[in-house]
């Protein structure tokens, strides 16, 4: 029945993509078409007024690495994926009003990693690289240098003023970006006890795992990092063979039980199934969901009937914390966005950002910008770039229509450095079957075994009450600030903003507030209980798809 199904979404597929992809829209010739599109966005911009009252909810989205390239990329991989020549089609992120450019430099370095960034958007304060929620006048590695230098984040803040807060992300829950919201740390690698050394524990240092459940009480935690949080040799519920998967603390703390049994109305997860049954139930008010030992599986390798997307995690999250009535602070993350750049693998990467973006929009769908300021932005960029001059339809993952001067071809994405350094030999004529292929790095241009960061400034996305803020060219720790003031948290208490008008922020599907193309297959699942909704299917059927089509030569 699954190869069947896959046939038709083929057969399908294809027939979209040759129609669509084979040639420029007639229309486009003709100026009175570019000339009313723009009439319309003049129109919509004139009409723009500002939200000037305080924000009830607070939602940032951070897609680790996602510079404006990444950005670029995923708008035409999605239009693509929709059937469209790319570029043109509008991303979620592309719809919100307000845009500013960050400046991500950390304290001491250039180009920052994500614990020096996370502490800037999430805390408001800039500080040094590899350390998170602590002041610049703090040093890596040095244990000592935390005490006295802490500082808080927006989230704590937003807890302290009687609002539920969650965080999710598709890697681990300690993880630098998702760990800005709750802990003070020197290293961010110490993500257990197993990972520190004795001298900082003996002076007094806890692990980021110990800290998620005892710094504060975030409501949603959903992620990955089981195994930082059982006791060492603790085999895995899903893989529960797998010494590499087992428990690492050597402390023999039990830190989810720990977390359970501090809160009334609390519940732990381990899978999709399990987490869209709790998030429906009113009674629950804290969640956490942890799917896997370490990081998520990247989007195409997830098991849509056992794994959650990011837009599942999202939206439970929206779930659970719209039970509160003072409102929420939401930290979501696309975190292995990152990853797949690293990897020198741009198909990971894009079909992350894609993911992002889905969750994106399912949030704006489950809350309105009357009551709820909704912020995108990136941590850092990376040295992603795409070119060559390539025709309008070719594939994100193609070829330059002309050759190098090698008389070989390349791709249109590249890296500055990375795994995908050819070395010294002679380069290879890459083909579009290689280029498309899943796993396939791109060429760079200087070997590292991780591809890096890029330092040039990210976008920031905003709307909702006090977005039109975000103007200009900040500094990255602006963003924070920009929250703080418009939830009227300290410290900007005195903010003196009228409160929003009644809006509820229940995510029932019923009270959705737009109405969008949908762009995913969805495979609908039961159980003994009834519909747990739909089961996203991983973005690879349709790159597959459109991969066969490639070399079937239907589409460039």
């Amino acid at each position: 029945m699954q190869g069947a199904w896959l046939l038709l979404l083929l057969l399908l597929l294809g027939l979209r993509l040759q129609l669509s992809l084979s040639v420029i829209p007639v229309e486009e010739e003709n100026p009175a078409f570019w000339n009313q599109k723009a009439a319309e966005a003049l129109s919509a911009a004139k009409k723009l007024q500002p939200i000037q009252t305080s924000a009830k909810n607070l939602i940032i989205f951070l897609g680790d690495g996602m510079g404006v390239p990444t950005v670029t990329a995923t708008r035409i991989l999605k239009g693509q994926l929709e059937g469209n020549l790319g570029p043109e089609t509008p991303l979620a992120m592309d719809r919100f009003p307000y845009m500013a450019l960050s400046k991500t430099y950390s304290v001491d370095r250039q180009v920052p990693d994500s614990a020096s960034t996370a502490t800037a958007y999430l805390c408001g304060v800039k500080t040094n690289y590899k350390t998170i929620g602590v002041s610049a006048a703090a040093r890596f590695d040095q244990c000592n240098t935390t005490f006295g230098n802490e500082v808080i984040s927006v989230m704590y803040r937003a807890k302290k003023a009687g609002k539920a807060v969650g965080l999710v992300t598709t890697t681990r829950v300690q993880h630098a970006s998702p760990a800005g919201t709750y802990v003070h740390t020197v290293n961010r690698n110490w993500y257990g006890d197993a990972d520190m050394p004795a001298s900082a524990l003996q002076e007094g240092c806890k692990d980021i795992a110990t800290q998620l459940v005892s710094n504060m009480d975030i409501n949603v935690i959903l992620g990955g990092g089981r195994k930082y949080m059982f006791p060492e040799g603790t085999p895995d519920p899903e893989y529960p063979t797998d010494v590499n998967q087992t428990g690492t603390r050597l402390d023999g703390r039990n830190l989810v039980e720990e977390w359970l049994s501090k809160h009334q109305g609390s519940q732990y997860v381990w899978n999709r199934e399990e987490l869209i049954q709790k998030s429906l139930d009113p009674s629950v008010t804290y969640l956490m969901g942890l799917f896997e030992p370490v990081d998520t599986k990247f989007d195409i390798q997830r098991d849509p009937l056992m794994d959650p997307s990011l837009k599942d995690m999202a939206e439970a999250a929206l779930r659970v914390l719209s039970r509160n009535p003072n409102g929420f602070y939401l930290f979501v993350e696309g975190g292995r966005i990152d990853r797949g750049h690293h990897l020198g693998t741009a198909y990971l990467a894009l079909t992350e950002a894609v993911m992002f973006d889905t969750a994106i929009e399912k949030a704006s769908q489950l809350t309105s910008e009357k009551d709820t300021l909704t912020i995108v932005t990136a941590d850092h960029s990376h040295v992603f770039s795409f070119g060559g001059y390539t025709l309008r339809g070719t594939s994100i993952f193609g070829l330059a229509p002309l050759k190098a001067l090698d008389g070989k071809s390349y791709t249109s994405i590249l890296y500055g450095n990375g795994p995908g350094y050819v070395g010294t030999g002679e380069r290879p004529n890459v083909t579009a079957a290689e280029s498309s292929d899943p796993s396939y790095q791109q060429q760079a241009a200087v070997p590292v075994k991780s591809e890096t960061h890029g330092g040039e400034d990210v976008a920031i996305f905003a709307r909702g009450p006090q977005a039109h803020l975000l103007h200009g060219v900040q500094e990255q720790n602006y963003i924070a600030h920009v929250m703080a003031f418009a939830g009227c948290l300290e410290p900007y208490t005195d903010c003196g903003l009228a409160p929003p008008e009644d809006e509820s922020s229940e995510t029932a599907p019923s009270q959705t507030t737009r109405t969008t193309r949908q762009t995913t297959t969805t495979i609908p699942i039961r159980d003994s209980a009834g519909s747990l909704g739909p089961a996203t299917t991983p973005l690879a059927l349709t790159l597959l798809a459109r991969t066969v089509l490639m070399l079937l030569g239907v589409v460039a």
